[in-house]
């Protein structure tokens, strides 16, 4: 593998999304979306203003997993796909470059791209309530940050695999979108509803490995665990073991939430 192909495939990838103002806008909405939630999230409790890192991720945790998956496989669904359909992918193929060096390219200028407006518009965040929080509660709110970029990685990942098996553009976009929802909607309702149909007498022991499956839920338990308040205020540190929980089992099960549809679109793409 030449790095130095994959260097370039990557770089025209981050700097295309950068001309297009997409990362300034990704940037622009966390910044505004965590603002808001930081001062103006307890106003339906008759209190404005900032209340504690703990309410604070509390709140964002919702928000990321709604909107960070969305945008991770609307920037990555048409990545081959794309190019396919635009007739450029036999041109880069016909070039001194691997499929392999192309589509490791791609996925990293896209990660690039994902990751810089993720850290700026929470990091821009983190500037403004810098003076209301001591070192230990930063240190926490990197930890959220850091997941967040490995949440978007993950769908990211998804969104690539997709575009190497989807035969066009409407049809990748249209399993993206379903991918969302189930990920993001159905899977937790599908679990919860197993749950409550047997009355809890089949699945519950198995309940917290089964959310190991969705990256969405491991990216929740994740920031959970990691605050007492956080935890106590979802209800969910009677239902999964705290030795399951351990940030870094989570942080290797997202991990391998990236590598493994990467591997199959790898794969997919070879053949």
């Amino acid at each position: 593998m030449e790095i130095a192909q994959v260097g370039t495939i990557a770089g025209k990838e981050f700097w295309d999304r950068i001309r297009n103002r997409w990362v300034l806008a990704v940037a622009l909405v966390f910044t505004v979306f965590a603002l808001v939630i930081a001062y103006f999230g307890g106003a339906q409790q008759g209190t404005v203003g900032f209340r504690s890192i703990e309410f604070t991720i509390a709140s964002l945790v919702s928000l990321v997993i709604y909107l960070i998956p969305l945008i991770a496989l609307l920037l990555g669904f048409d990545a081959i796909v794309g190019e396919r359909e635009r007739g450029s992918l036999d041109l880069l193929l016909s070039m001194p470059i691997t499929r392999f060096e192309l589509l490791l390219g791609k996925y990293l200028g896209l990660a690039a791209a994902l990751t810089f407006s993720t850290v700026a518009g929470f990091g821009l965040v983190a500037l403004v309530l810098a003076p209301q929080l001591d070192p230990v509660a930063l240190f926490h709110y990197a930890g959220f940050v850091l997941s967040s970029v490995l949440l978007g990685l993950a769908f990211l990942s998804l969104a690539v695999m997709l575009s190497v098996f989807a035969a066009d553009r409407t049809r990748a976009s249209g399993l993206a979108i379903a991918l969302w929802f189930f990920f993001v909607l159905v899977f937790d309702l599908l679990l919860l509803g197993a749950l409550v149909f047997t009355g809890g007498t089949y699945g519950g022991e198995i309940f917290p490995y089964l959310l190991m499956l969705n990256p969405a839920d491991v990216f929740r338990i994740l920031n959970i665990f990691s605050l007492e308040d956080v935890r106590s205020l979802y209800g969910l540190a009677t239902v999964f073991p705290a030795a399951l929980a351990n940030p870094w089992l989570l942080g290797a099960v997202m991990l391998g939430w990236i590598a493994g549809p990467l591997a199959i679109a790898t794969w997919r793409f070879r053949t």
